[in-house]
């Protein structure tokens, strides 16, 4: 007998007193629970998401739409960043005004290689006013998971208010379930037992966030 026969015979044996006329899994679990806590405008949620934002040591900057493009550039060239990771999605003029080499999302791209970059930049799904979560899912706009973990410097680029939503169902209800998503609050870090804060151990040591709008 396989690995697989065995596992699925425990299955078989596991849903033996289960009727066959039981309510599917999505009905099975009732959700009435609150889907936010009061009620916040559209300026309230962004404010709200810019201070928690902040408190999770991400920089976070302002600007109009016409303004983008350098704010992105201001943002690279305080960095001193040279290179820079683009998602094949990403609007090119997010980047018309940057003096920097442009640096494709390849699927062959190694980790030394994408290590080597100073900065990504990308778009956003969805953002968490409450938690001050920033969701990505791997749109065009936002390119593969790892040249998002990789590089050490992250722009992102929120659209508000229409990506910032008050609470996380509310961002749920957004998303894809069968997309890959990322949920990102703050820069990489990680404390030890004695409370030492490491930046940078499993995604990008410096966050800085764009609201544009």
């Amino acid at each position: 007998m396989s690995s697989r026969e065995r596992i699925l015979g425990r299955v078989r044996r596991a849903l033996t007193d289960v009727r066959p006329d039981d309510a599917p899994y999505e009905r099975a679990v009732t959700r009435d629970y609150a889907r936010e806590h009061g009620a916040l405008s559209a300026s309230e949620a962004v404010d709200l998401l810019a201070e928690n934002l902040a408190d999770y040591r991400a920089v976070v900057h302002r600007c109009t739409p016409d303004g983008l493009a350098a704010a992105v550039a201001g943002v690279l060239a305080a960095r001193g960043a040279r290179t820079v990771l683009v998602p094949p999605g990403l609007a090119p003029e997010w980047l018309a005004e940057a003096d920097v080499e442009q640096v494709p999302d390849l699927p062959g791209s190694t980790p030394h290689e994408l290590d080597g970059v100073d900065s990504v930049v990308t778009g956003c799904a969805v953002a968490v006013a409450e938690t001050g979560t920033i969701v990505l899912d791997g749109s065009p706009d936002q390119g593969r998971r790892r040249i998002t973990l990789v590089p050490d410097h992250h722009v992102l680029v929120v659209r508000v208010p229409e990506q910032v939503v008050s609470s996380v169902p509310r961002a749920l209800e957004r998303l894809d379930p069968a997309r890959p998503s990322t949920w990102i609050s703050g820069p990489s870090a990680t404390s030890d037992i004695e409370l030492d804060r490491v930046e940078g151990v499993h995604g990008p040591r410096t966050l800085e966030v764009i609201l544009v709008g």
